[in-house]
């Protein structure tokens, strides 16, 4: 953009160029007449160009830093100006220290516009110490009581779960609006006191939908569907985010014909709620649904962004299909999708891992201008699957080194990496870090990985000893692993002992009668065999046949 190179000399005149900016150059030509007009100490007109600045370039604060500091003694409404643009875009350090500037300044006393950003910014970090001392100056300045005022610290309160203090200052607001009701409401949601928040909802003199949207999550995040759906059925008005919170809940429900349903009903499908339905599929180990689903968005000219993709790239690795993952790769290359974005590039990973290209999966890893967990834990579980056991190993190892701290799931997967490996000192070594370095407590997944890693190296009776030790109750997939394991050494009795454990974990997965009578067939105990096959036909327990996917490139 060019701008003519005389401007007037009005800030009315220079306002619809200042807005009209899109880029650094266009802020630093405008700037430039602001300057040559003199107009540099005008509050209003500098306010309006700090305003754009934080638009235009979000991330940088450092030019409308210096914009604000030329300015000899700003007002209260340009510090409020600039204190919003710190706490959308800054630290809480820097807020705090924009802040204690102000307060210092001469005849500058922060009013009820300042500190709703502030409360914010505080609320955003759950940063309770540094919230109460805000609340005690809005206290000190008479502005607590302002219904905005009054309404951030209801939210802030609740978000950092000091309910009886968000309440205090709830129940002493002589004015409230559907914003203070609304906060009052999702704290008590967030400490999961549903009754709390159902009675507060019943007194509301007025809901907007964000109330009733807000109601509708509570129910879903404590599974109560139902509740839920009552609600749904009784608005007056229902949005996108109406029916995708409750489509994302009966998805995590394992409810994918309801979820559709509901989808059906969706008058006007955004991104949003095509993404909760795809992801809900994908989820419930339906990927080929998810397809359809990603077709008819296709079909109808909805254009996909990075997390219906995501969703895409997950069905994908779930079906291993090489084309599908080719096809997609390349379509985000050619419509310009940022491939190193960290969520993104880890799904990526994931997929080419899970389809069989192992070369594209390092190559993007190494690619990445910044791995996280997520993009580490994707990597490891690909070397995994491709039986590089001794490399995940070292990888985990590097991530640490980097800094990176691991959480319960980068542990499930290096451990498994372990057991597929046979890599025991590795495992043990990995099990003690988790659990005396970093104080995960072991899951029952955790276990399982020990107990298979352990049985597969022929300690099947230190396997037995830790699954009988574990302070954790231990699912079916531990013992299930075990038995496997006495089939491999030919213990029987120990094998004899787990399978009969199982039977009571799992009476009708014919899996485990088929293993126990696999370590009998092998042994040559065949009256075995038969007698466990009549307590199969006793208790109705029938192998179901397998089934595989092959990918063809003829047509049938």
């Amino acid at each position: 953009m060019l701008f003519p190179l005389v401007l007037e000399h009005s800030s009315s005149a220079t306002l619809p160029l200042l807005r009209a900016c899109k880029t650094i150059r266009d802020l630093n030509q405008v700037h430039t007449h602001i300057i040559r007009r003199g107009r540099e100490q005008d509050h209003f007109l500098i306010a309006q160009f700090i305003s754009i600045c934080a638009t235009v370039l979000p991330t940088n604060l450092s030019y409308q830093t210096g914009v604000f500091n030329c300015v000899t003694c700003p007002n209260i409404y340009l510090w409020n100006i600039m204190m919003k643009a710190y706490c959308e875009n800054s630290s809480l350090d820097e807020c705090f220290s924009l802040f204690s500037r102000m307060r210092r300044a001469a005849n500058v006393v922060p009013d009820k516009y300042t500190f709703p950003s502030l409360i914010k910014a505080c609320s955003n970090y759950l940063a309770l110490r540094e919230g109460r001392i805000v609340h005690g100056v809005t206290v000190r300045c008479g502005t607590e009581g302002d219904v905005f005022v009054g309404s951030s610290l209801v939210d802030f309160y609740g978000k950092c779960e000091e309910i009886e203090c968000a309440r205090r200052v709830f129940d002493g607001m002589s004015v409230r609006n559907e914003v203070s009701w609304t906060a009052m409401m999702v704290g008590y949601l967030n400490i999961g006191d549903i009754g709390a928040a159902r009675c507060l909802f019943d007194e509301m003199p007025k809901r907007n939908e964000t109330t009733w949207n807000a109601m509708i999550k509570g129910f879903v995040k404590l599974g109560d569907l139902k509740s839920a759906r009552k609600v749904f059925d009784v608005m007056p008005s229902r949005d996108e985010v109406s029916f995708t919170t409750l489509i994302d809940g009966y998805a995590k429900a394992g409810d994918m014909a309801a979820a559709r349903s509901l989808f059906d009903e969706l008058p006007r499908k955004d991104l949003v709620s095509w993404s909760a339905l795809m992801s809900g599929y994908v989820d419930n180990g339906k990927p080929g649904e998810a397809l359809k689903v990603f077709a008819e968005m296709w079909a109808m000219n909805v254009k996909p962004d990075e997390f219906v993709l995501v969703s895409l790239i997950s069905a994908c690795s779930q079906l291993g299909s090489l084309e599908l993952a080719k096809w997609i790769e390349s379509y985000m290359k050619n419509e310009s999708f940022d491939l190193r974005r960290a969520h993104v590039a880890a799904a990526l990973v994931d997929m080419n891992a899970k389809c069989g290209n192992m070369e594209r999966a390092i190559l993007l890893f190494k690619e990445m201008p910044k791995r996280d967990l997520i993009s580490y834990c994707s990597m490891i579980q690909g070397l995994c699957i491709h039986g590089c056991g001794p490399q995940a190993v070292l990888l985990f190892d590097r991530m640490i080194d980097e800094g990176i701290r691991p959480d319960d799931v980068a542990f499930t997967v290096i451990l498994t990496a372990c057991s597929h490996a046979g890599l025991v000192d590795d495992g043990c070594r990995l099990f003690d870090l988790m659990v005396h370095k970093y104080s995960i407590r072991p899951s029952p997944d955790h276990y399982a990985c020990m107990v298979n890693l352990l049985g597969k190296s022929g300690k099947v009776q230190a396997a037995y000893e830790l699954i009988q030790s574990t302070p954790v109750e231990t699912h079916a997939g531990a013992w299930g692993a075990l038995l496997g394991s006495c089939r491999l050494h030919g213990d029987i009795d120990l094998g004899e002992v787990v399978a009969h454990r199982l039977f009571e974990l799992e009476p009708h997965n014919a899996g485990n009668y088929v293993l126990l009578s696999n370590i009998y067939a092998e042994a040559d105990r065949w009256l075995n065999v038969f007698h466990l096959r009549d307590r199969m036909s006793e208790r109705g327990v029938r192998k179901i046949p397998g089934c595989s996917y092959v990918e063809s490139t003829t047509p049938t």
